[in-house]
């Protein structure tokens, strides 16, 4: 018999089409796009409509209600699973994934075009997610513009781009399987610019954020009063993680001046070496989740 591969619907661009005002929204379910294929190997699709939203609407309870369809079409008896999801959150949910069904045949796609825009680009992306699943391969990843990324360090790096994601840097994806759900988890990410003041860190902490993970500057840097911050929320049990606005490149604690990586990480707070804020804060959710925050150096490093 015929391979059976589950098509996770979500939304995003990739399902969109243009409105009579001009404004683009999730309109197709799963079996109108899988319509828009055209040859395949020998293999048989399930459509599975979950929801149709734009990505950026997402809450980590809906990026753990992908990962639950996920498990339940494997469970019952799926060779793998294409999920069919909008681009602005695709590497946070792959990423969520990824930690609770370690090594499992999932490949993620989407689009950067329309269903109805002349270059659409959901049909080619597609085709290579469900080829991708059938040659095999462990571990979540994702099938776009021509490229088969593993989840570990995704990062969109271009809007206009059908080409859009890159690795932020070569890296080995740690072997765990965080699998207590983040239903009801806060992680905040807070952007830091030059000469950042804590005001927006401190409004995290009394929000009740229970993680912050900072969109630092270059290798991972903020200011003086921001490393403050961190040792407050430290010192309150709150775990802060630093990340950077920076797409590319494997981050270094080293620079100091009061407020530079390297003080930010003796005020308690983790590098996160490889993964961008969107991921990190998917991560250390998930650390709080299943309670294991004190795994986070090793993880992130």
């Amino acid at each position: 018999m015929d391979p059976l591969i589950a098509v996770i619907a979500t939304g995003g661009t990739i399902a969109s089409q243009q409105n009579a005002d001009g404004s683009s929204t999730p309109s197709l379910d799963g079996g109108a796009l899988l319509a828009r294929l055209g040859d395949l190997p020998r293999v048989r699709l399930k459509p599975v409509d979950l929801f149709a939203r734009d990505s950026s609407t997402l809450r980590l309870a809906d990026m753990q209600a992908v990962s639950d369809a996920v498990g339940a079409e494997l469970a019952g008896g799926a060779a793998g699973v294409v999920v069919l999801h909008g681009t602005d959150a695709m590497e946070e949910t792959a990423l969520l994934v990824s930690l609770q069904h370690p090594g499992a045949p999932v490949v993620f796609t989407g689009a950067q075009f329309t269903d109805d825009h002349p270059q659409a680009d959901g049909p080619a992306n597609m085709t290579a997610a469900i080829r991708a699943v059938l040659e095999g391969g462990a571990g979540v990843r994702l099938a776009f513009g021509g490229r088969l990324l593993p989840a570990w360090g995704l990062v969109k790096f271009a809007t206009d781009s059908a080409d859009a994601f890159r690795l932020a840097a070569d890296a080995v994806a740690p072997e765990v399987g965080l699998t207590a759900p983040v239903d009801g988890i806060r992680v905040d990410v807070v952007a830091i610019h030059p000469g950042a003041d804590a005001v927006h860190l401190d409004a995290s902490l009394a929000a009740g954020a229970q993680g912050i993970v900072l969109a630092a500057l270059g290798s991972g840097n903020a200011t003086p009063a921001v490393a403050k911050a961190v040792a407050r929320a430290h010192a309150a049990g709150v775990p802060v993680v630093v990340s950077s606005r920076v797409p590319l490149g494997r981050l270094a604690a080293s620079y100091g001046g009061g407020g530079g990586g390297h003080d930010l990480v003796r005020a308690g707070a983790v590098l996160s070496a490889v993964l961008r804020p969107g991921q990190a804060r998917v991560l250390l959710a998930a650390l709080i989740a299943a309670g294991q925050v004190g795994q986070a150096g090793a993880l992130f490093g």
